[in-house]
């Protein structure tokens, strides 16, 4: 796979420090972007942020599967956050991991994670807010979420708690995709279809600038932070082909597009008749060919050999094998 990225991240225009944090890793085959943003006293939202990239990073584990590795160590975030701060500092927390030809993200807060493709953009991420939830209830529209007051609280953190719940996002990746992560400071003033406009048009490095410069034209009320990967080349899935075995060697080939007939054997009743026609020819063939003399005397004879059975001895039609095909038996259905 091969992944171009870059990220800027920026005070704001009415905050004194800048809280928002992130970071990268370069995996062997993998490529792990991740974004954070603090909360709590002065200073210890920077503290927070900063210490959950690091430990994002530190504790991921290359050989457990991606998404189990990118939950333990969002958990080991959480754990970290929690025994320095004692629950008074927290952050948000958003990765992605890109590897083979998916696309792992996990997701604490409401930071987030889109994706952009062939000219459109959707949110991978769910935000855990007081206000998401409001929308997700009927409570508030979105527009009426965008711009309130609450909008800012959030129902989910690494490092208020001791533990944490860690949402897993699986996607298959194609050529040419952009992912973008980002902190509300963005997107909280930039609507999805500006931010698919610039993140599809420009790359990384313009792409970044241009969003951060524009939310501060926009207020810069909070800290900002975007990054942005487009995706130049995935790894195609391994397809797992079977040996072929001794029996798949021997066995001839299975016709692609018309079944060749099959040849019945015959019944008994079949055979019998067929051995009557037989013998009812060869007496008329020898009739044909040795004709009685006209002066002689006629004599009855049985055109059917006296060791045959009679009419009488035939099994009667109550009694043959039933002809008409064996319905098959229909299978159970199974419903998810």
């Amino acid at each position: 796979m091969r992944v171009r990225f870059s990220a800027r991240s920026d005070v704001g225009l009415r905050r004194e420090v800048n809280q928002d944090s992130y970071g990268a890793s370069e995996l062997p085959q993998a490529t792990l972007l991740i974004v954070c943003d603090g909360m709590g006293g002065h200073a210890a939202g920077e503290v927070a942020s900063r210490l959950g990239v690091d430990t994002i990073i530190a504790t991921f584990s290359v050989t457990a599967p991606p998404d189990s590795a990118l939950r333990d160590s969002f958990v080991a975030a959480n754990t970290q956050i929690y025994a320095d701060g004692h629950g008074s500092m927290g952050t948000t927390g958003v990765a992605a991991l890109f590897l083979g030809s998916s696309l792992y993200v996990a997701n604490v807060g409401d930071s987030r994670a889109y994706m952009v493709r062939e000219g459109q953009i959707s949110q991978i991420s769910h935000d855990h807010s007081f206000v998401s939830d409001q929308v997700a209830a009927g409570l508030m529209t979105a527009e009426q979420a965008r711009t309130s007051n609450v909008r800012n609280i959030i129902t989910r953190a690494l490092g208020y708690q001791p533990e944490v719940l860690v949402d897993i996002f699986t996607l298959p990746l194609l050529p040419g995709d952009t992912v973008l992560l980002s902190t509300d400071g963005m997107h909280g003033l930039i609507e999805d279809s500006e931010i698919e406009g610039i993140a599809s048009m420009l790359p990384p490095d313009e792409a970044v600038q241009r969003l951060v410069d524009m939310a501060n034209t926009r207020g810069g009320h909070d800290n900002i932070t975007v990054v942005i990967a487009q995706v130049d080349e995935v790894n195609p899935p391994a397809e797992s082909v079977a040996a072929p075995t001794a029996a798949d060697d021997l066995a001839p080939p299975v016709a692609k597009s018309h079944a060749a007939p099959v040849e019945r054997p015959l019944t008994k009743i079949g055979l019998l008749l067929a051995a009557l026609t037989l013998v009812a020819l060869i007496a008329a063939g020898f009739l044909l060919v040795n004709p009685a003399p006209v002066s002689a005397p006629a004599v009855t004879a049985s055109p059917i050999p006296s060791a045959l059975p009679s009419a009488s001895a035939l099994p009667s039609a109550s009694a043959l094998p039933s002809l008409n095909p064996v319905q098959p038996t229909p299978s159970a259905t199974h419903s998810r």
